[in-house]
């Protein structure tokens, strides 16, 4: 049999934990767990793949017979496959502040019941809370040398209230996702939050859309940092030809004030101690003063897109990595809130994100805002509900003329290729001109 020439083993075992409550009623509390190995081998030619669970139980003449599997596998396939150079190496996990191991279930249900409480005002009439807690250790090796191994827990919870009056229906949600621990304490404030704005939904008047200069939130400005501009520069969709951004290294794509960086190395939800391939992560300038700086890549699209950093191949246990975000967004600008909703005098705040679709290959994206004010006069005036934003990816770019300089990040979880890895995106204020509002009217 042929050696391969070169093979890695990504090893996660550990377990996670999920509570639900719906209307003060704990409705499930379960615990899963994993032990599963992704072996990779590349051959003269493509990659053989093999999954492997339970692999804590394998002894090494079985992983070498995993190995020669794999190796088989790879023999039949045709792409040509070469890996781009990059460093080896792996950071410090970062210490929490109070570690979800040491907190019995019992108490975080407790916990997660007083957030869900505090949303039952009057005037709601469904209140749901979730916590997640994912426990792991990662175990890399490959055929270079390089192994790494580390312990991380990410955790969190989300608050939503549905408030009805006749038969209008609105929802507030609150979320917040860590890895430094349990963040549960004293967050009865979320709850509140949440119901509140369920509530004043209520008597906000839909939009009416048309074209008019926006001020978006960090939330909504991360978004579009995240689906539109991080998709837009994954190595894999650079290479496969579907992204907007393909062939404009280089170049002026937005406006001066206009930096966006994809930072594995943050300590946010995103963050990466080593990624999927045994490389050390680092912050990647995709776009820096208006200019198409960078891609974000693995070994395999750096050998053959380049223009960029490898280090960001993320996956799910038991998944073949693949080129992922971690932590993206828009930098800071040097103006205030207060100056960028004077400066657009007549137009829009938008904030919060109920999602919505991108297309990196033909550079359109549809968002829908949570709520929005009207700003008149340079001033916040009512408040609007049922309000989106639609536009082409490089002509939004060219509009924003405003960053505040009070950048915010949220975490989440990002799908692709029908894996989800944890992410965060942020941004400051901004305002954005021309801009595409989508409304009722």
């Amino acid at each position: 049999m042929e050696e391969p020439a070169f093979y890695d083993i990504r090893h996660v075992s550990g377990s996670s934990t999920h509570i639900e409550i719906d209307n003060s009623i704990v409705e499930s509390a379960s615990v899963s767990f994993v032990d599963t190995a992704t072996l990779r081998v590349l051959g003269r030619k493509g990659w053989g793949v093999a999954i492997i669970e339970n692999y804590s139980m394998k002894s090494q003449k079985e992983i070498d017979e995993y190995i020669s599997t794999a190796m088989r596998y790879a023999s039949v396939t045709e792409e040509e496959v070469s890996l781009g150079d990059a460093k080896s190496g792996i950071l410090p996990v970062p210490a929490m502040k109070e570690n979800p191991q040491d907190v019995s279930l019992e108490e975080k249900c407790e916990l997660l019941l007083n957030i869900e409480k505090a949303a039952k005002i009057k005037g709601i009439v469904n209140s749901r809370a979730n916590y997640t807690e994912g426990l792991g250790t990662v175990f890399y090796t490959d055929s270079s040398g390089n192994e790494y191994k580390y312990d991380m827990c990410r955790s969190g919870y989300s608050v939503s209230a549905v408030a009805k009056e006749n038969d209008i229906m609105q929802a507030g949600r609150e979320s917040e996702h860590t890895i430094l621990g349990l963040n549960m304490r004293h967050k009865e404030n979320k709850g509140l939050e949440a119901a509140e704005r369920a509530i004043k939904l209520l008597s906000a008047s839909p939009a009416k859309g048309g074209i008019m200069d926006a001020v978006l939130d960090q939330e909504l400005a991360g978004v579009f940092a995240h689906e539109a501009v991080g998709h837009a520069s994954e190595g894999d969709l650079v290479k496969e030809g579907v992204s907007v951004l393909r062939g404009k290294i280089g170049e002026k794509i937005g406006g001066d004030i206009v930096s966006v960086v994809d930072d594995p190395t943050l300590h946010e939800f995103g963050f990466m101690p080593v990624d999927a391939e045994g490389v050390l992560p680092k912050r990647t300038d995709i776009i820096k003063n208006g200019v198409l700086n960078s891609f974000i890549h693995d070994r395999q699209t750096l050998a053959v897109v380049g223009d960029g950093d490898a280090g960001h191949s993320r996956g799910e246990a038991g998944a073949v990595p693949l080129v992922r975000m971690s932590n993206t967004f828009i930098e800071n600008g040097d103006s205030s809130y207060d100056e960028i909703i004077a400066e657009c005098r007549s137009g829009i705040l938008l904030k919060g994100s109920r999602g919505g679709q991108v297309d990196p290959g033909r550079g359109v994206f549809q968002f829908n805002a949570e709520y929005g004010y009207l700003i008149e006069n340079g001033e916040l005036a009512g408040m609007v509900r049922d309000v989106s934003l639609t536009g082409d990816i490089l002509k939004t770019l060219h509009n924003i003329v405003l960053c505040a300089g009070d950048r915010v990040m949220n975490p989440g979880y990002c799908g692709k290729g029908g894996q989800s890895v944890p992410v965060t995106d942020g941004s400051p204020h901004i305002l954005l001109k021309s801009a595409v509002v989508g409304g009722q009217g």
